[in-house]
Order: structure tokens, then sequence, then C-alpha cells
């Protein structure tokens, strides 16, 4: 009959989601139904006492678990050792040995159960590969975007070229597949998990790196896009998103443009029936999409689109009719300030960033001075970019235009760097003395177990694990 761990957390449940499956035939299976457990069995088959030997902590994807060490010993996961309190990652099929050595003591495969909640993991979804093309060069979508309101999928760069030519010959956009009028294309994130699906499972259908370069030189689609038709100056104006919920009244088409430049010629320039307006992603405020200006319109870090620098240089300012960012919410990475260490630095560890407030503070420097000295350091290209969590990474400048949330992320990634650089002398003294998580930044046991992210230092370069 089979044993069942100790619960030390929630009640156990009566479906068992895993056992431990002993590779001594004469001890019992032990079962796993909670979400957090304490395992107590014999450790050695000499033994008739038991002992806590481990803590298992079922995780989010119900594909894996996270074990902690709670015996005496050392134990070997996978031939690994794990020391007392330690904490590693396991998943169906690991060995756990529950001491330094397998001659002494006893041994377990860890095993999951297939469930309801596995196998909802697990669902993959058939569909015809047709399914998956552009209908303009009769591929598999690449960066694929969404046009409304047919819904029809293409190509970024197809959609872009058919886009331009659409606007120089007809005063309406239309679709290539259905020819309705086209008023929305936006790029599809869900979409192109699929379209990576899809490539992955039958690589033969995959394009060579010149034709996705081509393509790729033809995209010009980076955010949502507002496209006007001939009926253009009856559509509803930009409005900004302060809530989900709104007047039912609002929803019949307000007369007037769509935005300053459509009423009036501002800068020496007038929208028409074919521009392309771009909705402001700070304020839902409208401006039109221009390849002709030397003003940012979107944010280098993560493309989505911002009006504040535009209509600053446009000298237009904020009015009942057309909602207006300020410019301070996207400029220069030169030009933002900051004056405490964004949540997201160190993976969100808080024991780490507490320590790099207190080396910074020991240094006699502000936030803002250490910031800018390693921003110095990225545009003269002294940074290894790899793990840089903007996109155009390598194009990155002082000068390069980012929203606040990705200015966060540089400084966050910045800081990371700063801390590797110190020396262990300059560390707190009570920072000096822990030693490297096997897993380094990428370690997930920081996330939810406080000892942990406390007792290892995690502001390090893994040496275990994939992200090595």
């Amino acid at each position: 009959m089979a044993e069942v761990g100790e619960c030390s957390a929630s009640q156990p449940s009566s479906q068992i989601w895993a056992k431990l499956v002993p590779l001594c035939v004469q001890e019992s299976d032990i079962e796993i139904c909670s979400d957090e457990i304490i395992v107590t069995s014999k450790i050695t088959s000499s033994s008739q006492v038991k002992h806590d030997w481990c803590k298992i902590i079922r995780n989010a994807d119900m594909l894996t678990a996270m074990m902690q060490n709670k015996s005496s010993n050392d134990m070997l996961v996978d031939d690994a050792v794990v020391q007392r309190e330690d904490v590693v990652e396991i998943k169906s099929g690991t060995e756990i040995v529950l001491g330094p050595n397998r001659e002494e003591y006893l041994s377990y495969i860890f095993k999951l159960m297939p469930g309801q909640e596995t196998c909802k993991k697990q669902l993959k979804i058939c569909m015809d590969v047709e399914h998956a093309k552009c209908s303009i060069c009769l591929n598999i979508w690449h960066d694929v975007i969404t046009i409304a309101p047919c819904l029809h999928n293409f190509c970024n760069g197809c959609f872009s070229e058919w886009l331009k030519r659409s606007q120089k010959k007809h005063s309406s956009v239309l679709c290539p597949q259905c020819r309705a009028v086209v008023q929305f294309a936006g790029r599809n994130p869900f979409l192109r998990n699929i379209e990576e699906e899809v490539l992955q499972a039958d690589p033969s259908l995959k394009r060579s790196n010149e034709e996705i370069a081509l393509i790729d030189s033809y995209a010009t689609i980076r955010s949502n896009l507002v496209i006007r038709t001939e009926r253009g100056n009856q559509r509803k104006r930009g409005r900004a998103f302060v809530s989900d919920e709104y007047d039912d009244s609002e929803e019949s088409d307000d007369e007037g443009p769509q935005c300053p430049q459509c009423g009036s010629e501002i800068g020496g320039f007038q929208c028409n029936q074919q521009t392309i307006h771009l909705q402001c992603q700070n304020c839902g405020g409208m401006m039109p999409s221009r390849a002709d200006t030397h003003v940012p319109q979107h944010c280098s870090g993560c493309d989505r689109t911002f009006c504040g620098s535009y209509w600053h240089a446009q000298r237009v300012t904020r009015s009942e009719f057309y909602p207006v960012c300020n410019p301070e919410t996207f400029r220069p990475i030169s030009e933002h300030t900051i004056t405490r260490i964004p949540s997201l630095a160190h993976e969100m560890n808080r024991h780490e960033q507490d320590i790099t407030e207190r080396c910074i503070r020991q240094s006699g420097r502000t936030l803002q001075e250490v910031v800018a000295e390693w921003i110095r350091k990225l545009n003269n290209r002294e940074i290894d970019r790899t793990r840089m969590p903007l996109n155009h990474a390598e194009r990155i400048t002082t000068a390069t235009h980012v929203c606040g949330t990705c200015y966060e992320k540089l400084v966050s990634f910045l800081l990371y760097w700063y801390r590797i650089s110190l020396p262990n002398y300059r560390l707190p003294p009570d920072a000096s003395q822990r030693e490297d998580c096997w897993y380094g930044h990428a370690c997930r046991t920081q996330h939810h177990n406080e000892e942990h992210a406390r007792k290892r230092n995690h502001v390090c370069r893994p040496t275990r694990g994939s992200n090595m």
C-alpha cells in the first residue's frame, strides 16, 4: 500500500498529481496530493525511523515542481549535490537520492500523474497549414498582422507594400483577400506564436534568410494603424483610455477630424484622405504616420506608439478636442531621469535591490549618476547586450527615444552590470559573505522562497540550467 506524504500547508486533495517511486522494490510509492507538502519516510532501507527529508511545491505550469532539501544530509538530484535547505526544480523522471551516496540511501523517481490540469497544459491544436499562409506571398505568415473589420491575416512586409501601393492609386485600402475596406491594421502576437509553432513542426516551410531579410525591409507596420477612407472625416476622434467603461452614446460617429493636422496645416503638413493614423499608447490620441519626419513616433524598446515628441515638435499642446501626451513620457535615453531603483531590477528580488541601493549610497553618488555612467558605457559598446530586454538592442544609443517603461527596463539591465563589476569588498558585509546561487539571475526559486532570495547571491551568471 502506498504511503502519503505529510502536508505542511493546504489540506490533501483526493487527486494524486505526482508520486515518488522507489527504486528499491521493498519500499512503497509515496503519493503526493497537495500543492505544497513535506515528505516523510525512511531514508535508508535498514532504518525503521521516518524523517522529514524534503518539501515539494507544485509549479504553476503543472509540469514541474520545486524541491527543498529538509534533511540533515546532502542529497543527490539527478547526480547533482543539493545541500540542506537548497531548492532545485524537479520534473517527471528526476532521480532523487536521499543522501550523499546511492549505496547507503534510498532512491526515488519523481513521476507526474496524468490529470485533467496536466492534460490542459499539454493540449495541442490541430490546424490546416493552409490557414496559416499569407494570401499575398502564399508562404507561412512572417511577422503576422491582422486587418479589420474582415480579420484576415498577412505578412507585415506583404501588407505594408500593398498598403503603400493602394494609397497611391485608390481612395480606400481594400483587403487583398476579400476586398473589404480596411479600417485598421495591427500586429498579432497570438498568431505569431502559431506561426512559430507551424515552422517548428515543419522546418521545410521556413523561408531562406535572404527572403526574410527582404520581407523585413518592406515591413512598416510597427504598431496599430487606423486607416482613413473616403468617409474618414466622419470617424470618431481619438479618445484617452481612461476607463474600460464608457457611455454607449459615444459609440456614434462624431463629426470632425481625427487629429490636429486633419483640420488644418501645422508645421507644413496636413492630413489627407489617404493619411494613415497612429493611436498613442499612452493617451489614446491620434497622429499621422509619417516617414518624412525625423521625429520618432515609436518607442525603440517596445515598438509601441507615443505622440508626445511628435506634437511637441509641431508645437501642438493638449486641448479639449485632441489628447496630446507630455513630451516627457517619450524622449531620448539621455534626457530621462530616475530617483529610485525600478521594481524590475534584479528580477524583482527586493533583497538584491536593497544591496544595490546601499552600494550606491556608500559610494557617495546618486542613482542618476551611476545610471548615467553606465549609459555612457553602453553607448561606447563596453557592455554585452545579449540580455538587454529591449527590442532592437544593438541599435540602442543615448539618443534613442524610449518610453518610461522601457527606460526602467534599461536601468534594471544596467544595474545588473553595475553590481557584477563591483569587487566583493565593495559590497555590504552581510552581502559579501553569501554564496552565488547556481542558477544566478535566472533562478526561479528567488521569486517564491524569501529565505533563498536572501541567503544566496542572485546577481551573478548561472552555472547550471538552460540559461548558462
